[in-house]
């Protein structure tokens, strides 16, 4: 018998796959996975495959793939990596996200570059190698102890079949250095009324076929998991017993690392991988008190966000298209000790009936996020004015700051033909512009990752809003976006009463817009995403003030 060394300097790898259906929790698995690992004191980083053939999410449309979040580095990704930073306070990059399309794209260019020495170049093994190089080259970007990697999908898909090969072949020259956690669905038919195993026991024998044990089952259901069905699983899926850890609906995604600390499932990560805590078990108390203020918050804060990703078909809601949105305003709300109802809002019956735009009177706070083309823009900009004229706390993130300047530039400024060329290209003043080098770009068609992408610095103006949100005078933030304010409107603006109280270091680009105080309670839009840099633990100070002037104005409505 093989004895490991415990804590081997070696790095360990658990690879976290999908069981009888997907989007039912393996991210905020991995995620809270790597929460437990980090609070033993160890370094962690994880990584998503996706099996799509794009070579980043940038292309796919929200109500398709959810968010497209946006990593430090610029490269457009899964929102699981959004569940990663806000779980695990890891900054994610492009050695975080790999997908089939970037796999073979660099087979390809090594080949064509001789790369492989004259040999023939076979998908088995020369992808599945990529898949390894790529998982490998993250750790050691990331100089992590133990890499969390997630496979997009289920065990059945054909995609997830060379990404499954690649696991193998880690586990079989390192068996002891990975291991294998399957997120698998219990399901309960209501006509039935008794919790199924059977789904499971199929999907890990279909992970054999492949050449895969699971070293550890996390049986999703809607409640908790009966001793009786944790031995038939054992039973049939050839694993111990307290290897099966159940995980039932919770209130929260917040409340799953600690779920799962109680069920032990960070000693037996770190059983299976041979690793032992570097410290006492004192690593969690941040996220406890996180989550216990939570539940202590007190008052419901109305908050609308005027989105067009919403719709999926039928009644669905895809609230996932602004996940990081939501999380932001979650985390704001818990720190100034207020609950947050969110309300979704499509612009598309607004479209159809501009009456139901009084319906904003009855929210504490206004959000318009981040979007792209013409739809629904007329509708948002309607809700801006009302933002505006009805001293409702409005917050704007990128496309929503350069609508608020457009609802400024027509209403106040008096510039009547204001508007996006992105929604109007013939706009007769496009106060929005679409920067040279982007509009090279566009000519060529190449839309793929052309936008302004990833962190760069700003400048905070002292005696603004932001300036005594930040407290800071210099800042850096993430950006995804192809049109900037036009200079050229600037000084109009500027002489109408807006404020742009953060720029570029070179003063050409417009970050930030605000209102002063004596004039609207709160009304700033950032040309950034200040929602990428909000975690539970550290709430995006933007998204804390535009809490706290919602409450006021809820509180000054009830007194």
């Amino acid at each position: 018998m093989v004895k490991e060394k415990k804590n081997s300097s070696r790095p360990k790898y658990i690879v976290v796959v999908g069981g009888v259906i997907s989007s039912v929790g393996k991210g905020v698995t991995s995620a809270s996975i790597g929460l437990l690992l980090k609070s033993r004191g160890y370094v962690v980083t994880n990584v998503k495959c996706d099996m799509y053939v794009n070579v980043d999410a940038g292309t796919i449309r929200p109500t398709e793939h959810g968010e497209v979040f946006v990593g430090e580095d610029g490269i457009e990704a899964d929102q699981d990596l959004g569940n990663y930073e806000r779980f695990t306070g890891a900054t994610m990059t492009r050695a975080n996200y790999i997908t089939t399309g970037q796999v073979y794209q660099e087979v390809i260019r090594r080949e064509r570059n001789l790369e492989y020495g004259g040999e023939d170049v076979e998908v088995v093994p020369d992808i599945p190698n990529e898949i390894i190089r790529r998982i490998k080259a993250a750790q050691e970007t990331n100089d992590a102890e133990v890499t969390i990697i997630e496979f997009g999908g289920t065990v059945g898909e054909y995609q997830v079949i060379l990404f499954l090969e690649a696991a193998r072949m880690m586990k079989l020259a390192n068996p002891l250095d990975v291991c294998f956690v399957m997120v698998s669905y219990l399901p309960t038919p209501p006509k039935v009324g008794e919790m199924k195993t059977k789904p499971t026991q199929y999907a890990v024998r279909t992970l054999n076929s492949a050449g895969i044990q699971p070293d550890i089952i996390i049986a999703r259901a809607s409640e908790r998991l009966d001793k009786k069905r944790s031995e038939r699983l054992a039973t049939f899926c050839n694993i111990a017993p307290e290897r099966i850890i159940s995980a039932p609906d919770v209130e929260s995604i917040y409340d799953i690392p600690l779920s799962y600390e109680k069920d032990g499932l960070g000693d037996i990560v770190a059983s299976c991988l041979g690793l032992l805590p570097k410290h006492s078990g004192k690593g969690l108390n941040e996220w406890k008190r996180f989550v216990g203020r939570s539940k202590r918050a007190k008052g419901n804060l109305q908050i609308a966000v005027v989105g067009k990703y919403f719709g999926t078909g039928g009644k669905f809601v895809l609230s996932d298209s602004y996940i990081s949105v939501l999380e932001a305003i979650k985390a704001a709300a818990y720190k100034v000790g207020v609950h947050p109802e969110i309300a979704w809002l499509d612009t598309d019956p607004f479209e159809e009936d501009v009456r139901n735009l009084e319906e904003l009177g009855k929210y504490d706070g206004i959000v318009v996020p981040g979007g792209f083309g013409g739809r629904g823009i007329e509708t948002k900009i309607k809700a801006i004015q009302y933002a505006r004229e009805h001293q409702v706390p409005y917050f704007g993130l990128c496309y929503g700051m350069q609508l608020a300047v457009v609802e400024y530039a027509r209403h106040v400024a008096g510039i009547k033909g204001a508007n996006t060329l992105e929604a109007d290209p013939k706009a007769s003043d496009p106060v929005i512009f679409i920067m040279p080098e982007q509009a090279e770009h566009m000519r060529n068609r190449n839309y793929g990752a052309s936008m302004r992408l990833g962190s760069y610095p700003c400048i905070v103006k002292r005696g603004s809003i932001a300036r005594e949100s930040y407290k800071m005078d210099k800042i850096t933030e993430r950006h995804r976006h192809r049109y900037e304010v036009n200079p050229e409107y600037i000084q109009r603006l500027l002489e109408a009463g807006l404020i742009f109280s953060g720029t570029s270091p070179a003063g050409n680009l417009m970050e930030i817009m605000e209102l002063p105080r004596d004039v609207h309670p709160f009304f700033v839009g950032t040309q950034f995403h200040p929602e990428f840099r909000s975690t539970p633990l550290s709430p995006h100070p933007l998204f804390v003030a535009f809490i706290k002037a919602a409450k006021r104005g809820r509180m000054t409505v009830l007194s």
